[in-house]
């Protein structure tokens, strides 16, 4: 299973990124993808995650600001608003299923003040 994200960048604060994931492979239909993100000098820590039946399990610090979806079985989106300066990370896709634990590279976000 891989799995490529993109959609990353620089964004001011208060304003919003589109983060997407894109997982190639087999993968069980039970399954679960989410976003996880690691800043500098700290541990990765989870953001959201969705289920493939569309349960959704957010982080207290990006509640009511960004929302992850499923757009197809092998796909998430992860839409940030009103990004603050603490969201800068690098932000990491992952999928869990019957067959293992899987991350993508990861992808930059930067939110300047």
């Amino acid at each position: 299973v891989q799995l490529v994200e993109s959609g990353g960048g620089l964004v001011q604060a208060g304003g919003s990124l589109r983060l997407s994931c894109a997982a190639s492979g087999s993968i069980s239909s039970m399954n679960v993808m989410g976003w996880y993100r690691q800043a500098l000098g700290e541990q990765r820590e989870l953001v959201a995650t969705v289920t493939r039946g569309g349960i959704t399990n957010y982080a207290d610090y990006v509640k009511g600001r960004f929302t992850i979806s499923r757009d197809s079985p092998k796909n998430t989106v992860l839409q940030m608003d009103t990004l603050k300066r603490e969201d800068t990370a690098v932000y990491y896709c992952n999928l869990k299923d019957i067959g293992g634990d899987y991350w993508g590279k990861g992808t930059q976000v930067t939110v300047s003040s």
